[in-house]
């Protein structure tokens, strides 16, 4: 047993451990390592964890080439046509091919990860590391162990797929979302179990690249919780598409058949097809750690408790990530991450705001919101206006052939500030970014109405939403 270093009282910069190597991991890392923190990572699997691994990155990465498929369709509207031999179809996707480059591109990300931390000085573990007190962690290397000491630690273990009792996954005919890319042909027929943000994005894609796909909700709309004005887009789409969506509607269990499965629905009816996808949600990997006995405390559901600049109830540990529940996204983890460290060594730290979160769904078309929502207005806590532009207005959005989506702008009734916004459509990840911007930074309507605008174009929309939020003075 080797001792990686002892506790830097002496040193003017804590030294830093962390547990788990995703987005609040290695962003944690990266900062403090920068502001002269001796940094040790440990990770099970490798640096990226499971958003560069098995989700974010392998998702986005399958959504992109649907997404490609889905715009070459609508190419014949613009005057473009494909040739085809006769009884062979336009295009097909090649699973195998397409599995085999998002993996890939998982797989170089983290090592492209990897290679920035160690030329920053941070020392990486392979192993499963459990806590024995705040400063110190037992890590197990398969074949040997090692205790690592430090003045803190950061806990950010992420999540793993949810699974349901009766609808247990087999990685062939029923998958959860970390097994799909193990896929080498296409489902003919897919039905998803799951309508939140993980099953519509997938949904979408398999629509994309040519699945008859089946999405059960078990709510009154497609992304329960989101914008309704942007599910309702969604929704249509979907249905345009040829995808069946049974909303209220709640799988019992999915069994498989000869060559497929049968998903049975709360009130008795069964859905066939050929495979199913579970997204049911997540649950923190937060068990076997250590953490009870560093006086680390969890809520029933197993999420670390954090405040808002990322402690725990343990001195000196902190969390970040999908482990904490506070929301499960990539851009979150790093940003709790990053705020950690800033409280750790006594760098100027903001606390973590949600209302200043954007966020993105990756559907096609994409949902993008931050800040205040309408349900916000309607449940009475905030006063605001609301201007929703359909993008069928904007040139750009025509010349692009660009039919399904608007911008939504909400400012603050009486001082005009901007508040929130929702914009669906096309690269709508990309122009949520000056709302957001408005939104973190407080402007007025018309300091985005007086921004210029390059013209044609989408983010125009957001200009003109602005201006029509201008009240006379």
């Amino acid at each position: 047993m080797t001792t990686q270093q002892e506790l830097s009282n002496s040193l003017a910069v804590p030294s830093l451990a962390i547990l788990g190597g995703g987005p609040g991991g290695y962003e944690a890392a990266m900062v403090a390592a920068s502001l002269g923190s001796r940094v040790t990572i440990i990770e099970r699997a490798g640096l990226g964890g499971s958003a560069v691994l098995s989700d974010v990155v392998p998702s986005k990465t399958l959504i992109a080439t649907a997404d490609a498929m889905t715009r070459s369709l609508d190419l014949a509207e613009l005057g473009v046509h494909f040739s085809a031999g006769e009884g062979q179809p336009l295009m097909h996707a090649d699973l195998k091919m397409v599995n085999e480059r998002l993996l890939g591109l998982a797989r170089d990300q983290s090592a492209d990860i990897r290679e920035g931390l160690e030329r920053m000085g941070v020392r990486i573990i392979i192993g499963h590391g459990t806590l024995l007190d705040n400063h110190t962690i037992d890590v197990d290397r398969g074949e040997t162990r090692e205790i690592v000491r430090a003045d803190a630690i950061l806990v950010s273990v992420g999540a793993h797929p949810r699974e349901l009792a009766t609808a247990q996954p087999d990685g062939e005919r029923i998958l959860n979302w970390a097994q799909i890319y193990d896929l080498k042909e296409l489902p003919r027929e897919l039905i998803v179990v799951g309508s939140g943000v993980t099953g519509a994005e997938f949904a979408s894609a398999y629509n994309g690249l040519g699945s008859k796909v089946t999405l059960i909700s078990s709510r009154d709309q497609v992304l329960p919780g989101e914008d309704s004005d942007a599910a309702a887009v969604l929704e249509g789409v979907f249905e345009r598409r040829g995808m069946t969506v049974l909303a209220r509607s709640r799988a019992q269990s999915v069994e498989r058949t000869d060559d497929g499965v049968v998903v049975t629905l709360g009130d008795g009816r069964r859905v066939a097809g050929t495979h199913c996808l579970v997204c049911v949600g997540s649950i923190p990997n937060t068990t076997n750690l250590g953490l009870e006995a560093a006086g680390v405390d969890l809520t029933p559901s197993g999420h670390i408790k954090v405040d808002g600049v990322s402690r725990t109830s343990a001195p000196n540990v902190y969390a970040a990530g999908d482990c904490t529940g506070v929301l499960a996204l990539a851009s979150v983890a790093a940003m709790q991450g990053r705020i950690a460290v800033a409280h750790l060594l006594g760098d100027r730290v903001q606390p973590l705001i949600l209302n200043r979160v954007s966020s993105n769904i990756f559907t096609s078309p994409e949902i993008a919101s931050v800040g205040v929502s309408e349900a916000d207005l309607a449940a009475g806590r905030y006063q605001g206006d609301v201007v929703k532009l359909s993008l069928h207005t904007n040139a750009r959005a025509k010349m692009r052939n660009f039919k399904d989506g608007f911008v939504k702008i909400i400012a603050r009734k009486g001082s005009g500030t901007v508040i929130g916004g929702v914009v669906v459509g096309a690269g709508a990840s990309e122009l949520i970014f000056p709302i957001a911007m408005a939104v973190t930074q407080n402007l007025h309507v018309d300091d985005v109405a007086n921004t210029f605008t390059v013209y044609p174009s989408l983010s125009g929309s957001i200009s003109e939403a602005a201006r029509r939020l201008h009240v006379h003075m």
